[in-house]
């Protein structure tokens, strides 16, 4: 195989998180109607900071963290992975993704993935790529990534509250639901491209194409040539400076702050949280779409991803009418150590919680109230922060230990 390049759209990785729960109850029950042998086949998965991972096997391997994300087309996998699976690889693959940057990977031969619970199922491993450094914003190892090659089999159910998959006979699937149809088309990277509307602060509503992107795990990013268009975010809408956003292309330049709006078909969005991308190179910098509306507004809906038909169902679940009101502490974490639960601030916003309490970068979070950070995840961690209550922190900087209050607030 001749060295070849190929662009690809990878996860943005945004540190905040959301817990699965055994609640199922919809804002709109639906009915879906089935042949009698097209019952789905289900198959759970895990919410690690708002990013849909499923257990996969690569040519018979021991079980491997897969994330499910729209934004991506082939099955990837970590290129070191790949390497300690013995895998044979050929060729060079050029990744860009959220952030300016790239790097390299190569192509895979020969390999498969399969997935529990999905029998009589495998599909072709084309890409392995460095992924490793993203899965200390992960908080648990990454190792891969399926996309559109894989949902087109099927028509997906994405249930956020049950964390499940629910996989349906693409031929056999007969909708007879409440839900909201909106028709899609999947562009040349594979990724759904709907029609939706945002309403920024002081403006008109802009109506527009967005990338549907379950990968990302922003509410709602636009893209920096459609920020500099129409001079967002506008001086109606608080900003502070993004940490911690960025994917396979390294860090993503912006602000975060809010619009009045988003609407996707009948349904309106009040106020979602918004980064307005700065950047000059990368996913974020194209002109093909306005941007991508990621899980944080996605994981407000049961999603039925139905490629086949060029549509997306959604239906509003009990989280529908939540508002975006998080705190922010001011810092972003990592999750380092072969089990990721040394806990390091990687970056420091000015004027917030993080520097209120003199904290800095590289400082070490070894204990929250008086319990060892050992016993979080980074999700758990994250989805702590985000409320707005005062917390004991003991940190380690160099050879010193201390204790700071801090007291996440809402920022923007």
């Amino acid at each position: 195989m001749k060295n070849r390049a190929i662009l690809v759209l990878l996860v943005c990785l945004f540190c905040s998180a959301t817990i699965c729960t055994a609640q199922t109850a919809s804002l709109a029950p639906r009915q879906v109607e089935r042949a009698a042998d097209a019952s789905p086949v289900i198959i759970p998965f895990e919410l690690v900071n708002r990013h849909i991972v499923i257990k996969v096997k690569v040519n018979n391997s021991a079980p491997l963290s897969f994330v499910l994300d729209t934004g991506d087309k082939f099955a990837i996998i970590n290129l070191e992975r790949a390497r300690a699976l013995g895998l044979t690889l050929q060729g060079t693959a050029q990744m860009r993704g959220a952030g300016a940057g790239s790097s390299s990977g190569a192509f895979v031969k020969d390999a498969n993935f399969t997935v529990a619970g999905l029998s009589d199922f495998s599909q072709p491993v084309k890409l392995a790529l460095p992924l490793s450094k993203m899965a200390s914003r992960l908080g648990q190892d990454f190792d891969g990534i399926i996309g559109s090659d894989f949902i087109v089999q099927f028509v997906v159910e994405v249930d956020y509250q049950s964390c499940t998959l629910k996989l349906y006979d693409k031929d056999k699937f007969n909708y007879a639901g409440t839900g909201e149809v909106v028709p899609l088309k999947l562009n040349g990277g594979g990724h759904p491209i709907i029609n939706a509307e945002v309403t920024p602060f002081g403006k008109a509503p802009i109506e527009g194409k967005f990338v549907v992107d379950l990968g990302s795990s922003l509410p709602l990013a636009l893209y920096s040539p459609f920020v500099r268009e129409q001079k967002l975010p506008g001086t109606e809408s608080k900003t502070i400076r993004s940490l911690g956003i960025g994917g396979a292309g390294g860090e993503a330049k912006g602000q975060l702050g809010r619009v009045a709006e988003v609407r996707i078909g009948k349904f309106r969005i009040n106020q979602p949280l918004t980064f307005f991308s700065e950047d000059e190179e990368g996913a974020f910098a194209t002109s093909e779409v306005l941007g991508n509306i990621g899980s944080q507004i996605m994981n407000r809906f049961t999603v039925l991803l139905d490629y086949n038909r060029d549509r997306i169902i959604l239906e509003p679940n009990a989280r529908f009418a939540a508002p975006y009101d998080r705190a922010f502490t001011g810092f972003s974490l990592e999750a380092l150590g072969a089990d990721y639960r040394t806990f390091r601030i990687s970056k420091i916003l000015e004027n917030s919680p993080a520097s209120d309490a003199q904290l800095q970068s590289d400082d070490i979070i070894t204990a929250v109230d008086g319990k060892p950070a050992a016993q979080f995840s980074l999700t758990s961690l994250n989805e702590l922060f985000e409320r707005t209550a005062t917390y004991k922190l003991q940190v380690r900087r160099k050879d010193q230990t201390f204790t700071v209050s801090l007291t996440p607030r809402r920022m923007i």
